[in-house]
């Protein structure tokens, strides 16, 4: 597993925080969580990296066991829309990816168990265009 910190703005890391003050998370995603806070990098936004995941990253991942790729976007939860493939930034596997850069791997407990994604690419769209592919 990749274990770079995360690169985040304040805003996603308040994000997690707060996800991780008033969800219930299983003990394997929360050690998980904490670990990966800790040892965060809080960036500006204009210093954010492209390939770094953050709200409004549109995000191609691959399931490792599976060898299934997905394709959606990280939006506000007013925004969400599996149709369009915009997921809430609230959703399982937005939390698991938020703050990762392409090329890393992380391990998630899913509603299916434990699994691991890869991040193959990462990009940033306006709320408004589409995103094609399978959504998580």
């Amino acid at each position: 597993m990749n274990t770079q910190p995360l690169i985040l703005i304040q805003r996603e890391l308040d994000i997690l925080r707060k996800y991780l003050q008033e969800s219930i998370l299983t003990d394997f995603n929360k050690k998980n969580l904490l670990s990966q806070l800790a040892s965060a990098q809080v960036v500006k936004e204009d210093e954010l990296p492209g390939d770094a995941i953050g709200l409004n990253s549109v995000v191609h991942v691959q399931e490792r066991q599976s060898r299934q790729n997905f394709i959606f976007q990280i939006v506000l939860p007013a925004s969400a829309d599996v149709r369009k493939k915009k997921v809430s930034v609230f959703s399982p596997i937005a939390i698991a990816l938020l703050g990762y850069r392409k090329g890393s791997i992380t391990k998630w407990e899913m509603p299916g168990g434990i699994q691991e994604f890869e991040i193959l690419k990462v990009s940033r769209i306006g709320l408004e265009q589409e995103v094609d592919g399978p959504v998580v």
